[in-house]
């Protein structure tokens, strides 16, 4: 903990700190047990990317029911500083979502690897 709060290459907060160290315990146990965190957080999107159709990346939502249910389950887990905002960009950064608007060139090459 010490070396980690003294490294200036991250964020240097002994509550975030102690957070990844949970995040990496929760994976480990959920490796062990048998899902695997992959297979936990895809559950919540039944197993397929959600593919929206928003035209103005102003529109998109910050949070949905499923990142609000990925929220609760990942805090009954013991992981903290993970709300159901932080849980949809989570899902947007790891391709459960596609919010790239219907005009980007992106948007029709995500929905095509998810599909």
């Amino acid at each position: 903990m010490a070396r980690l709060l003294d490294d200036a290459g991250i964020v240097r907060s002994r509550a975030k700190i102690e957070n990844a160290i949970q995040i990496a315990r929760v994976a480990c146990e959920l490796a062990a047990s048998g899902p695997g965190l992959a297979a936990t957080v895809w559950q919540f999107v039944d197993g397929r990317p959600v593919q929206n159709a928003v035209t103005d990346y102003r529109t998109a939502p910050t949070f949905t029911p499923a990142s609000t249910a990925l929220s609760a389950h990942l805090k009954d887990l013991g992981i903290k500083f993970f709300g159901p905002t932080i849980a949809y960009a989570f899902m947007q950064a790891a391709g459960l979502v596609n919010d790239h608007e219907i005009t980007c060139p992106r948007h029709a090459e995500v929905r095509a690897l998810g599909e």
